[in-house]
């Protein structure tokens, strides 16, 4: 027998099984009402609903629905009311300028558009065929009206999620329901989840589907406790109020949390009880140290890409290490892991990292040339350099895409280069990524002024901010009177980065 996956089913389980249980702890401080404390029931209640007005609409299955939202309980339960029922889920990064959210909207064909009541003003010039203000219930939601029925089939499209990479403009990944099912059991499996557990959503729902979350944590019966907007001490708050148990994080978030404990009076809540999950950039082994030390909770490394679903590998402390010192363990768990569950990685004769899974996704929306270089020869080539040990364990050495990734957010070298290259007095630019004890790498540009110029530093940063989402601003810019180039005229990154990289085993951080 083989019955279809949906990610449906996670929320049916919850329905099934924890109907009269808290769900979802909604953020209390938020521009929309807050949906406050919600059993699993009314989520489900609010998923038709909102599937219920769709079909009101006459948002047929296979169609776009965008979504640009800080997290709240709405946007959790946009996954099932949306994704749910068919249709194709397309969560936007709130930080993206109004360029970028147009952009993602029309590229994506979606006819349905959510916005955050904080965003409402910077993104009226987005056009969509239906646009909501989120909190607007009355008008996202047909309550007491049965949504019409959805024949699962587990290959269809469930999420685009754009990610940047190595074109200017973000591709659209294109994630199945078969994605998303096996992301969630397989991390739920690794991260040993039960209905015991309270999830804190640390991590942005809209980044790789919050890494699956959403689904790992409903379909277990756990509590989900939704944050908006992060802040060290805040979250060692929302650990003592609600219980929290396990929680998703960029390693900035981590080293935000180490800043607030420093300063936090009585016992470090959640200790022996927390367990932290890490991926964008191995933290420093001493931070990964102080976690256990100072805060007393578990850390967990993965490692995957926005095209993997998620996850592809874990690192997770394990008995043989029980007896090292917190130093030592620390220096184990800053490799990427082990392959997760069903995953087989490989590298290639370039030292590129490539896997095989059923995470991996369909293919970039629209865009068959690049989904075919991505998948070719039957494998995902994630554009990571890395070295797998005798023991199986996956270290990442280097980034083969021009991509930065800081504080967790993927940064396409090549769109800040076209948004310096827009200002007049720019001959030349290259960005690299340097290294950044607060956010693993931050954004530097190599500037060869026009002749004559004078144009200053913080000019060309604010610049840059006025094209792009702030955060992928250049932090610092050095000006050069030339920038080498080889025979053909190309730029070789990997010469320009290696000084600032210089004593270090891995070129990312």
């Amino acid at each position: 027998m083989i019955v279809p996956f949906s990610v449906s089913d996670f929320l049916d389980r919850a329905l099934a099984v924890y109907a009269d249980r808290t769900g979802v702890v909604d953020e209390p401080d938020q521009p929309a009402e807050s949906l406050g404390e919600i059993s699993y029931a009314r989520m489900g209640e609010l998923a038709r609903a909102q599937a219920a007005r769709l079909d009101q609409l006459g948002i047929g299955v296979g169609e776009r629905v965008a979504y640009v939202s800080h997290n709240s309980a709405r946007l959790l339960t946009s996954f099932f009311g949306v994704a749910g029922y068919g249709r194709v889920l397309v969560p936007i990064n709130f930080r993206l300028s109004p360029d970028e959210v147009s952009y993602i909207v029309e590229h994506s064909g979606a006819r349905v558009l959510y916005v955050d009541p904080e965003l409402v003003d910077s993104l009226a010039g987005v056009e969509c065929e239906h646009t909501f203000v989120i909190g607007d219930d009355e008008a996202m939601y047909a309550e007491g009206v049965d949504p019409e029925p959805w024949e699962h089939d587990e290959d269809a499209t469930a999420t685009i999620n754009y990610t940047s990479g190595t074109t200017a403009r973000p591709k659209g990944v294109q994630i199945t329901h078969r994605n998303i099912w096996t992301n969630a059991v397989t991390f739920g499996l690794h991260a040993g989840v039960s209905d015991r557990d309270v999830y804190l959503h640390t991590l942005p729902m809209f980044h790789a589907n919050g890494w699956g979350w959403p689904f790992v944590a409903t379909g277990a019966g756990a509590r989900h406790v939704v944050i908006r907007k992060i802040d060290g001490a805040e979250i060692l708050r929302r650990v003592e109020r609600h219980g929290v148990t396990v929680m998703c994080a960029a390693p900035a978030v981590v080293a935000a949390v180490l800043d607030a404990a420093e300063s936090w009076e009585g016992e470090i809540p959640g200790r022996d009880t927390v367990r932290i999950i890490v991926a964008g950039a191995p933290p420093p082994t001493r931070t990964v140290a102080r976690v256990e030390e100072e805060l007393g909770w578990e850390f967990i490394q993965i490692y995957g890409l926005t095209e993997t679903s998620p996850l592809l590998t874990v690192n997770r402390t394990r008995e043989e290490w029980d007896d090292l010192s917190a130093e030592e363990r620390a220096a184990r768990l800053v490799r990427a892991g082990q392959p997760a569950l069903g995953c087989t990685l490989a590298t290639s004769e370039s030292g590129e990292v490539l896997a095989r899974s059923n995470v991996v996704l369909e293919g970039y929306w629209e865009q068959p040339e690049e989904s075919a270089a991505a998948l070719a020869d039957g494998w995902f080539h994630t554009g990571d350099g890395g070295v797998i040990g005798d023991d199986g364990y996956l270290t990442i050495q280097d980034r083969k895409k021009d991509v930065i990734i800081t504080g967790g957010e993927n940064v396409s070298s090549i769109e800040v280069e076209d948004a310096l290259f827009s200002h007049p007095d720019v001959a030349e630019v290259a960005v690299i990524g340097v290294p950044d004890e607060k956010w693993g790498e931050t954004i530097k540009a190599l500037v060869v002024r026009t002749e004559g110029s004078e144009v200053t530093e913080q000019e060309l940063i604010d610049h840059v901010k006025k094209r792009v989402a702030r955060y992928k601003a250049p932090s610092s810019i050095e000006f050069r009177d030339v920038l080498a180039r080889t025979a053909t005229g190309k730029l070789q990154k990997f010469k320009l980065r290696q000084p600032y990289w210089e004593g270090r085993e891995r070129q990312v951080n």
